[in-house]
């Protein structure tokens, strides 16, 4: 049986260049089944009757919980140093699926 109080070992992340540069995203649309969520970062261009999904991202229903904490967290933390963000988005409706 594991040890519970035992501590966590470190964790050495490694981030590529191809990666480090990061993707642009302005809309993300999010499904979820009863074991995953999967979080797709779409880029939409002006005028552009077509938009791409640049990035997909599954996630357990843990993890999801969690990320959504970090970037709850993350917000307040920028709001309190640079003003409350604007949410000006526009809403397309996609049935069940969630979107920002």
């Amino acid at each position: 049986m594991e040890n519970q109080n035992q501590q966590p070992q470190d964790l050495n992340i490694e981030l590529t260049d191809d990666v480090a540069s990061g993707v642009f995203s302005n809309l993300a649309l999010i499904n979820h089944s009863p074991t995953e969520f999967v979080v797709d970062f779409i880029q939409v261009m002006p005028g552009m009757p077509k938009a791409k999904v640049k990035s997909r991202i599954i996630l357990t229903p843990e993890h999801a919980k969690r990320l959504l904490a970090a970037l709850n967290d993350n917000i307040k933390k920028y709001e309190e140093q640079h003003g409350a963000v604007k949410d000006d988005t526009y809403h397309l409706n996609f049935g069940q699926k969630g979107q920002a």
